[in-house]
């Protein structure tokens, strides 16, 4: 428990972050007990999380992507953030999406968390050669959006949004990114 409480309020986790403690059994037995009196909470089989709690709405889902992280380190997968859930990180789009989708060089499953379904979809490796990088959720946002709904103020809130130093990268990676959406990933990186 006290690993747990070093991560913080919020933080989701599986078995096999407390490999180093003990048997797979036995770290198993003392998350059920510890999920049996309150202290954790079971989001579904082998994920569990120390939930937040707001003093108005009571206890909190955890974040999406503590939930993908958690997987990340569990079975060594690569995620990259896609659709509609892309475009809502990089803010072009206020749609929250009830259903999350990351693409993943792992297996395909589904895990529902709370209100949320969390879709990990395999796909090609040429579609996760950027993942986890800024190039890579630029490229999974432009898809989503589609070429018709890229647009200058889009463009320009991206540019304002974005770290300049991350630009470069998005630059190195251009040949990962489909023929049509390059020019717009270039404007979007120039200094």
């Amino acid at each position: 428990m006290q690993y747990i409480e070093v991560q913080g309020q919020g933080w989701v986790f599986t078995p096999s972050d407390f490999a180093d403690l003990g048997s797979r059994t036995a770290v198993a037995s003392a998350l059920m007990r510890y999920a049996a009196t309150g202290r954790i909470r079971s989001l579904s089989r082998g994920l569990y999380d120390w939930p937040r709690v707001h003093a108005v709405l009571g206890m909190l889902w955890p974040d999406v992507a503590q939930v993908a992280q958690a997987f990340e380190r569990k079975d060594g997968l690569r995620l990259q953030p896609s659709g509609a859930y892309a475009a809502n990180l990089l803010g072009l789009s206020e749609q929250v999406p009830a259903k999350v989708e990351y693409l993943t060089d792992g297996p395909t499953r589904e895990v529902l968390v709370g209100p949320t379904q969390i879709i990990f979809k395999r796909t090609t490796p040429k579609n996760m050669a950027c993942a986890g990088r800024l190039s890579g959720l630029l490229i999974q946002a432009f898809r989503f959006l589609g070429p018709e709904h890229i647009s200058q103020p889009r463009i320009a809130h991206l540019r304002s949004a974005l770290p300049v130093s991350e630009r470069s990268g998005v630059i190195a990676d251009l040949a990962c990114a489909p023929v049509w959406m390059r020019r717009w990933l270039q404007e979007v990186a120039q200094p």
